[in-house]
């Protein structure tokens, strides 16, 4: 008696697992078709980031301030930025609520542990300074313990936030998706030249 290959089952097999696992989600309500709700940007959420450094600093800070920026103007995150790219005229009240929700977000960092120490952004900070050589060498030879007596995390990106041209930046934005890119790349540059003008100021 013959029998058959045994790669014939297969698509037996591919297909009760398919139809068990669409039983699954049909059970558990998956075939109500309903559009997914914008999460609420309210909710304190965590958030990492896979990038490291100042890089990965400023990518958790506008994430979180975005987010809370939405919740004071009570809507979601979502709709912010849709908002903002399709308008290219932000209202006072967006620009002062992204302003205040970057600033709550380093406190918000700062509450719960996860600001580094102003020395371990030096190098980062020194590589696109526009200094000369030997200042930059002066710098760079600052013990850890000096910079960290004296720059704190906080209050650099405080200054750095308290300096961008907020209304500018959501003026100019790309797309929807451009708002966290575009303000993480200037809250970025902005870190860079707060942290370099107080370690100037300390030589």
């Amino acid at each position: 008696m013959s029998t058959l290959p045994r790669w014939v089952g297969l698509p037996v097999a591919a297909l009760v697992a398919v139809a068990a696992l669409i039983g699954v989600q049909l059970a558990n309500g998956g075939g109500t078709y309903e559009p997914l709700r914008p999460a609420d940007a309210c909710v304190e959420r965590t958030v990492t980031s896979q990038a490291t450094g100042i890089d990965g600093l400023t990518e958790r800070l506008v994430l979180l301030g975005i987010a809370d920026a939405a919740c004071r103007l009570g809507v979601s995150r979502e709709a912010l930025t849709l908002e903002l790219a399709q308008t290219g005229d932000p209202t006072d009240g967006e620009v002062d609520a992204v302003r205040r929700g970057l600033l709550s977000a380093v406190r918000q960092m700062k509450a719960d542990g996860s600001l580094p120490p102003a020395s371990d952004l030096v190098d980062e900070a020194l590589a696109t300074a526009d200094l000369n050589g030997l200042l930059k060498r002066a710098i760079g030879l600052l013990p850890d313990s000096v910079i960290d007596s004296t720059l704190k995390t906080d209050d650099v990106l405080v200054r750095a936030i308290n300096d961008l041209d907020l209304r500018a930046l959501l003026s100019d934005l790309d797309d929807q998706r451009g708002l966290e890119q575009q303000v993480e790349a200037a809250v970025t540059q902005a870190v860079k030249d707060s942290l370099t003008a107080r370690l100037r100021d300390l030589l």
